[in-house]
């Protein structure tokens, strides 16, 4: 038998089979001595069982994982950006807040001062102030309001009267006009609870704002109409069909002027 011939088809079949040179193996990785051949076909056996579990193999197996790693990588990319941008916006938000609850204290603290120093006119004395219900969060907080009217025990706003309570809801407007003023304001009957002296205190703070803001108040109390300078009516001359009334109202000084340019 021709030993070589043996030799060169093992060799061939080794490479085309298990992809291995002969040329590469050594002996000294192999096991040395009698071994058993049952023990070795099992093995054998088993080897190619577990082989063959592995199923055909996929030739495109590399394409696909190549294809899979560009996907990866795109999806790992634009993640990577949502989370920057996640976190730059957060970090916006942050910034945000601080400002605003920085300015927004330093507003409360404005109107509280204000609000004091018109309560304190509009009363004749007394305290009132504005408490935050949420101090740690002052953006999202409630506002409590406790007042003490001269010659009475601190007690909140609702235990106050009609005419205190409206004075106090002057009291912080007034405060938030003078800390942002607006140049034109509506006042619907906010004088109606109040007494003669509690009108003349009204109208004295209204007269401070009247260089910065324009009033139109709706009124049925003759103090506050003697203060305007246009005075709107609504007349019913006929039955069932109204009219506007207009009057402008001059000073004493200003109609003597205007009479002798004319």
């Amino acid at each position: 038998m021709d030993l070589s011939y043996q030799d060169r088809t093992v060799i061939e079949r080794m490479e085309q089979s298990y992809q291995v040179k002969m040329s590469e193996l050594k002996s000294e990785n192999f096991l040395q001595g009698e071994t058993d051949p049952a023990v070795l076909e099992e093995e054998i056996r088993s080897l190619k069982e577990n082989v063959q579990s592995f199923g055909a193999v996929n030739l495109l197996a590399v394409e696909e994982y190549d294809e899979l790693k560009k996907r990866h990588e795109f999806l790992a990319s634009q993640e990577n950006d949502l989370n920057q941008a996640r976190e730059s916006l957060l970090e916006a938000i942050r910034k945000i807040n601080r400002t605003t609850k920085a300015l927004f204290s330093e507003t409360f603290e404005k109107v509280q001062a204000a609000f004091l120093e018109h309560f304190k006119i509009l009363f004749q004395g007394g305290h009132a102030e504005l408490i935050l219900l949420d101090g740690e969060n002052p953006q999202e907080s409630g506002v409590d309001i406790f007042v003490r009217p001269p010659g009475k025990k601190p007690q909140h706003i609702s235990l106050l009267s009609g005419g205190e309570k409206a004075l106090t809801a002057l009291a912080l407007l007034f405060a938030l006009f003078r800390i942002k003023p607006s140049p034109f304001c509506v006042l619907d009957e906010v004088d109606a609870p109040l007494d003669e002296a509690n009108i003349d205190r009204f109208l004295t703070v209204l007269r401070s704002f009247l260089g910065s803001t324009q009033f139109l108040i709706v009124t049925h109390n003759r103090k506050t109409i003697a203060m305007g300078d246009f005075l709107y009516g609504v007349t019913m001359e006929e039955s069932g069909i109204s009219k506007l009334v207009s009057v402008k109202v001059m000073a004493q000084e200003a109609a003597e002027e205007a009479k002798a340019a004319a």
